[in-house]
Formats: structure tokens, C-alpha cells, sequence
């Protein structure tokens, strides 16, 4: 039976409850899953695939992602993963640019090419901020000065991108039997 490790990054929850989801929709599909914060994996050994999720925070990933990436180069050589990242915080800022700072987060590290990357529209609420993206929210050049709480995320794209991502991940699977 397929084991895959969901591992994630994430500052306020949203990225996390994503993951959740993630994990959930492989659930569905037969696909043992484990769900994780990408700081407590020690290792990727008894997972033939992984799916990780991160935001995007001024273009770079969440740092326990990035270490996750790092500390397990070699293993990814040889399991399969995916990656979805929370971009824009509305729905409306569009998905583009987030895409291109993922692709680029990517390219600085030593890391082979996932096998699918997804860009979703995240959540915000800044009652839940920390102190330092609270004062970045408070400087009128922000992005995010002045925005309500809201929640963007396409349900629907996720559980579309998991479904193929089933698919994917289970063939890439097979294949490196």
C-alpha cells in the first residue's frame, strides 16, 4: 500500500488546515497518509511519496520547508513529491506572480524538480498577526495595510490538484519500484 507524508509550514494555521485537506483527499483515494509540520519529519525513509506545503512569505518558502528540501536532497532523488504553496492573500491580486516566486524559491535550492507544484489564494486575518507582520501591515506601502480578514482559498482547486495529484504520485510511484 502507498505511504505518503503531507509536510507543512505555516505561521497562522492556514497552510496547515490545507495540508489537512490534502491529506484528507488522498485519504479518500485509498493512500495512507501522515500529516506533519515539515520541523517534526526527521526523515523521509518508509514514505514512497511526500507532498509539501508552504507559504509564500515575500517570495521564500517557510524556513522548516526549506530545511525539510535540504536536509532530505538525496532522498528526494528517489520520492516522488508534490508541492503547493499559499501565494496572494485575495483572490483577486492573481496567481502568476506567486507562481514565478515559487519556481524561483525552488531554483535556489538543491532540490530535484517536484513532479507538481500548485499556487492556491491563502487566508488572512490580522488579528492573528505577529508583532513583526503587524508592523509590516501597518506601513501604508503594505500590501496588507488596511485589508479585513477574509478567507480566499478555492476548496475546489485544492481537491482538483490532490485528485490529479493521486494519480501522478502513485504512477511516479510504480514506476521507481
Amino acid at each position: 500500500m502507498t505511504q505518503i507524508l503531507v509536510a507543512y509550514g505555516t505561521r497562522y494555521g492556514s497552510t496547515r488546515e490545507v495540508a489537512e485537506t490534502v491529506a484528507a483527499t488522498l485519504e479518500e483515494q485509498g493512500i495512507d497518509t501522515d500529516v506533519k509540520q515539515a520541523r517534526e519529519v526527521r526523515s523521509l525513509a518508509g514514505y514512497d511519496a511526500v507532498v509539501l506545503g508552504t507559504p509564500l512569505y515575500l517570495g521564500a518558502l517557510h524556513k522548516d520547508v526549506r530545511a525539510l528540501l535540504e536536509k532530505n536532497q538525496a532522498a528526494l532523488e528517489h520520492t516522488p513529491f508534490a508541492l503547493f504553496a499559499l501565494g496572494p492573500i485575495k483572490a483577486d491580486d492573481g496567481l502568476d506572480g506567486s507562481r514565478a516566486q515559487l519556481i524561483d524559491a525552488l531554483a535556489k535550492l538543491p532540490v530535484p524538480t517536484p513532479a507538481s507544484t500548485a499556487v492556491f489564494v491563502g487566508a488572512y486575518d490580522p488579528a492573528r498577526l505577529g508583532f513583526k507582520d503587524k508592523m509590516i501591515a501597518a506601513l501604508p506601502a503594505s500590501p496588507l495595510h488596511g485589508e479585513i480578514a477574509h478567507d480566499d482559498r478555492d476548496w475546489g482547486a485544492v481537491l482538483a490538484w490532490t485528485r490529479e495529484l493521486t494519480d501522478l504520485l502513485t504512477r511516479a510511484t510504480v514506476s521507481a519500484i
